[in-house]
């Protein structure tokens, strides 16, 4: 994302006003699905620092292959990013690059008619009333998860603490694994997304880490 930011400021520094970014995906080392993995979570969150840029999004190079245009079409209308970069081709086969990821220009038409483009917003005002006492209700439970947190991290440092008065280590692989081991049961029986519960708790452990870190610290610099 900073890169990306980064690239956009230099621009708008040497006088260049009218700007678009372009989404062609990422590189990943991992055996991907597609060329160019879309990390969707990166270009909705330039969409959010920077929400009057234009943010196009390229298929052809996200997906790498004709087969996966439409889905990677879809899915980026569906996310109301403000545009598609399709690459076309009279004859693909014969392009002088990048064959795969091209569609045929007598079928690019009848490509984007079986796209679904929405609406942005809600017109009707009763289903827009409804949205938004479901966004109130989200409102109170993300203020509940913060609470919850933060009597977590409370006690994280109690924790913590305790490990420097008694000389232990701040990092206990057997508590590790035995919380991970029982979140994930958890997520499990309430039909949660276990990669969301893993990559949550990764993220609040290290949190804690950092966190016990600092209480062992000032205790030694006392």
């Amino acid at each position: 994302l900073q890169l990306w930011i980064g690239a956009l400021e230099r621009l708008h520094v040497a006088g260049i006003r009218k700007l678009v970014a372009i989404h062609r995906g990422f590189s990943t080392y991992q055996e991907p699905t597609y060329r160019n993995s879309p990390n969707w979570e990166i270009p909705i969150e330039l969409k959010t620092k920077f929400p009057n840029l234009e943010v196009v999004v390229d298929p052809s190079h996200i997906g790498g292959k004709r087969s996966l245009l439409k889905e990677i079409s879809q899915k980026a209308l569906d996310l109301g990013f403000d545009g598609l970069m399709i690459e076309t081709h009279p004859n693909p086969d014969e392009a002088l690059s990048d064959p795969k990821q091209q569609i045929f220009l007598d079928k690019f038409e009848s490509f984007i008619d079986q796209l679904e483009e929405k609406q942005h917003h809600f017109e009707d005002s009763v289903a827009l009333n409804q949205l938004e006492q479901l966004r109130r209700l989200i409102d109170e439970l993300d203020h509940g998860l913060m609470e919850g947190l933060k009597r977590r991290l409370e006690i994280v440092e109690q924790i913590g603490n305790y490990k420097a008065e008694h000389g232990v280590t701040v990092f206990q692989l057997e508590r590790w694994r035995s919380i991970i081991e029982d979140r994930m049961k958890f997520a499990e029986d309430q039909n949660i997304d276990p990669e969301l519960v893993h990559g949550l708790w990764n993220e609040i452990h290290k949190a804690s880490i950092r966190l016990q870190t600092d209480v062992v610290n000032r205790k030694l610099s006392d």
